[in-house]
């Protein structure tokens, strides 16, 4: 058998959801989270995440770490990685398996330097905090099959979103391309968010957890601007002139 066809290592573009700590109360962590998971199970349930602790550490504020792997397993989420944790902290986290994201570990602290404003797909960040209100998260290229996004405001794409990729929004969704995946607006329970779309072709779209699959959107016009929104806690797609 030829040895370099037994596996191969490829470069590609992952993302992957990092959670960051502004508390070390484990309760009100469980608690944030489940609400979390249960505003959005297909995003967040059975998803890998790097967790960051750099807030807590620049508070002083202690966390233990093999009982906030313990309970992300115990929620269905799978941590893949450690960022911004101490030499006792990582240390407790690669016994656990959970490997250290080196490039922004404070046993090897980098110098800042500044970040090149890309239009790559951002990563996901769930901020356990207090919500404020978050300008529009803005996206200038394909949504990729396999690729999710959750923005914490409205999110605007300009690029069309592929069949298996899944875009989601606490506000509005603004698509002015071709939607084919899945699209959820309204996440956190915002009945009043909406949809806009300029050819809607989609998996499945949802406002506020209340959705229509493909199978609903057969009849949808294709290739025409429509938006979706609720009335009466019933999921309505009009066509715009």
């Amino acid at each position: 058998m030829n040895q370099s066809s037994i596996l191969d290592f490829r470069s590609a573009t992952s993302f992957v959801p990092i959670l960051v700590l502004y508390s070390n109360d484990m309760e009100m962590i469980s608690k944030r989270l489940q609400e979390k998971i249960a505003s959005a199970p297909g995003f967040f349930r059975n998803s890998p995440v790097l967790f960051d602790l750099s807030e807590l550490n620049e508070n002083d504020m202690e966390i233990d770490v093999a009982a906030l792997i313990s309970r992300l397993r115990q929620l269905s989420l799978f941590p893949v990685g450690i960022r911004g944790g101490d030499p006792l902290q990582e240390k407790q986290a690669l016994a656990l398996a959970v490997p250290v994201d080196s490039g922004r570990s404070r046993s090897n602290p980098v110098l800042p330097e500044v970040q090149k404003k890309d239009d790559a797909v951002p990563e996901f960040q769930a901020v356990i905090r207090d919500a404020v209100h978050a300008p529009a998260m803005m996206i200038t290229q394909p949504v990729r099959s396999g690729q999710r996004v959750y923005a914490a405001s409205d999110l605007v794409i300009l690029a069309q979103v592929s069949a298996g990729a899944e875009i989601m929004a606490e506000g509005n969704i603004h698509i002015y391309n071709t939607l084919r995946g899945r699209a959820l607006a309204g996440v956190q329970g915002d009945i009043e968010a909406r949809l806009f779309c300029l050819d809607l072709q989609a998996e499945l779209v949802s406002i506020a957890g209340i959705y229509k699959t493909i199978e609903d959107l057969k009849e949808i016009s294709r290739k025409k601007p429509v938006q979706v929104y609720l009335r009466d806690q019933a999921l309505i797609i009009q066509e715009l002139s």
